[in-house]
């Protein structure tokens, strides 16, 4: 029993983490789980989130699964989701948004190995004030790149993210930062 409250456990952590749909395949590889294995434990994690007083859901499908709040809910988030879009960029919101804008594309998690912490939400903030934008990243077809808006680069009053200020020496840092990152995991 104390194997399957872990697994479980490990499996909520996966989805909370990558808070994007995440397919049976993935889940099973990241947590070394035997095929089929996986199946099994989201109905268990389903039905633990449906039968508690708590304020997340599993949304499944045959393939994919992802961790979402519970419809009953709406209206606080909607309404959270209000009062941060009318408020200034928090300082975490320029940080994250200085990233994408130096560095895109962009994956989420190397903006989140940069930061620190999960950005899911911060960039959703971003991407809907207009400032970020998303795609399919063509390496990995279940993950997505984020870059910043043309919107952006027009308030920012630049033509191309080159303008941006000490553009050339943020990429030169980042070359370092790569390259040593590579050396330590070789």
């Amino acid at each position: 029993m104390e194997n399957l409250e872990k697994k479980l456990a490990s499996l909520e952590a996966l989805l909370f983490i990558h808070g994007e749909p995440l397919s049976f395949k993935k889940i099973e590889a990241v947590l070394e789980l035997p095929a089929g294995e996986c199946e099994i434990l989201i109905e268990e994690l389903k039905k633990r989130l449906e039968e508690s007083a708590r304020g997340l859901q599993l949304v499944a499908d045959r393939e994919k699964v992802q961790l979402a709040t519970k419809p009953e809910f709406n209206l606080i988030l909607e309404d959270f989701v209000k009062e941060e879009l009318t408020e200034d960029l928090t300082p975490a919101s320029l940080e994250a948004l200085s990233i994408v804008a130096y560095l895109g594309p962009i994956s989420r998690a190397k903006i989140e190995y940069l930061r620190g912490v999960n950005s899911m939400v911060i960039l959703r903030s971003l991407m809907i004030r207009g400032l970020v934008e998303r795609f399919p990243d063509p390496e990995h077809p279940a993950s997505y790149l984020y870059q910043p808006t043309l919107e952006l680069m027009k308030h920012l009053g630049i033509a191309e993210k080159e303008h941006l200020p000490e553009y050339a020496k943020f990429q030169e840092l980042l070359k370092v930062f790569e390259a040593k990152n590579e050396e330590t995991q070789a």
